[in-house]
């Protein structure tokens, strides 16, 4: 140990010929500088984006090439399969409860008392609401009373009449004793007339009389307003405390509807409406749930649209020229027919004035073999179309098919396809020069 210390401390001597004087820090020995700053990893991510760039357009290149060389792979196919097809007119409907009804007041007065809420269930008959009935009550008491003192009128008139044919007969006895005037005896004979008319005067007032009573009795009845039909309550329009007047027109005072069937007006444009007729399979589906069906039969369609209700021809002279623009303005604008049918709604499940997208349907077929009508050439007259087939080999064959039903989506063959066969439906010669818009190999 103490040799190798002893070798460590000596001091090392330069080889023969050697420059052993200090030299300055520039130039030190290129071991002891640090060294120089790398670039390396630049060029080696330079290296890899050009190889990448490479591949890319070397793998566009081959991919462009095969789809020029290969007619099949620039077509988009499909298969023919077995499906159900329908052809429907689509229209747009309201749902309405079969019947709708207004109820209203018939005569003028203060609501004190409304005896329903809203959505309760109701018998025809049932009481809805009331109107004070001072004034009705006091109207029957003074019909009462008048008839009352006609009858009383005409008892009178029975004695005096009474009285009056005693006294003729006298005069007509005394007169063929020559022992009075003939002019007693007309008077005599005069005051029975006189008084017979007016006992027939009064009889007339009494009828008046219990035509009035009956009037005023109805016009009380009136103040208990019940409905007239079994139903749901849907709005409560006048509430307790609230004065309404009859006089031009019936306060509504509740809404009711037979809600357990539900009545489908359909708007059908007057393109398609030519096309559908009463009988015809209907169904609909709701905003809501539009994946159940509600099936049904369309029932009638309307002879005119509803526009027919304010045609300015059924207007006066007076007030055609104001309407002219209006009118000008609703011609031009679309005709719709209502189509109606019913549906069943015992559940509920249907609310009032839902929107309904209604499907009639003008033909179906169920397990038949159907392809895109996009698949299909020009219809001919016989039924026919052409439609382009790839064969197992690749190859693109033109056949004639005869179609069924087509609904512009898809379309029935009836025959010239099998299933599984792949039909053309476009082509994606497009798509794949967008996708393979690339220079080849050694362009930019």
């Amino acid at each position: 140990m103490q040799m190798i210390n002893d070798i460590a401390k000596q001091p090392v001597r330069p080889a023969p010929g050697k420059d052993v004087s200090p030299r300055p820090a520039s130039e030190a020995s290129p071991s002891l500088a640090p060294p120089p700053h790398r670039k390396r990893p630049k060029l080696w991510w330079k290296m890899l984006a050009a190889a990448a760039l490479i591949a890319a357009l070397a793998t566009g290149w081959m991919l462009k090439a095969k789809l020029l060389s290969d007619p099949a792979a620039n077509l988009v196919t499909t298969q023919a399969v077995v499906g159900n097809i329908e052809r429907t007119v689509l229209a747009t409907g309201t749902l309405k409860p079969v019947k709708l009804v207004a109820i209203g007041a018939q005569v003028s007065g203060r609501v004190v008392s409304v005896k329903v809420v809203l959505g309760q269930q109701v018998k025809a008959g049932d009481l809805i609401a009331e109107i004070d009935s001072q004034t009705q009550q006091n109207t029957l008491r003074t019909n009462e009373a008048a008839l009352q003192y006609n009858r009383a009128q005409r008892q009178e008139k029975e004695a005096t009449l009474a009285l009056a044919e005693a006294s003729l007969a006298r005069q007509q006895t005394t007169l063929a004793q020559k022992a009075s005037s003939r002019a007693d005896y007309d008077s005599a004979e005069a005051n029975v007339k006189t008084t017979s008319a007016q006992i027939a005067q009064l009889d007339a007032q009494i009828i008046q009389a219990k035509v009035a009573i009956e009037t005023a009795r109805i016009n009380l009845g009136y103040t208990r307003i019940t409905t007239p039909i079994d139903g749901t309550v849907l709005a409560v329009v006048t509430q307790e405390g609230q004065t309404v007047n009859a006089v031009q027109s019936a306060p509504t005072i509740v809404v009711l509807g037979q809600v357990d069937t539900m009545t489908v007006r359909a708007e059908i444009s007057e393109a398609d409406v030519v096309r559908v007729a009463p009988g015809q399979d209907v169904y609909f589906t709701i905003l809501g749930d539009p994946e159940r069906r509600f099936n049904a039969k369309l029932v009638s369609i309307e002879p005119a649209p509803e526009s027919v209700k304010t045609d300015s021809s059924f207007t006066s002279s007076t007030t055609t020229s104001s309407n002219s623009s209006s009118s000008s303005s609703s011609s031009s604008s679309a005709i719709y027919y209502n189509g109606i049918f019913d549906v069943p709604n015992l559940d509920g499940y249907l609310r009032t004035y839902m929107t309904a997208e209604v499907h009639i349907v003008l033909g179906e077929a169920h397990n038949v073999l159907t392809v895109p009508s996009a698949a299909l050439g020009k219809a001919q007259p016989d039924g026919t179309a052409m439609v382009s087939v790839v064969s197992s080999n690749g190859d693109v064959v033109t056949r004639t098919v005869r179609v069924g039903l087509d609904n512009k989506v898809m379309a029935e063959v009836r025959d010239g396809l099998k299933p599984g066969e792949r039909v053309v439906i476009g082509t994606g010669r497009d798509d794949a020069k967008k996708q393979t818009n690339m220079p080849p190999p050694g362009g930019m």
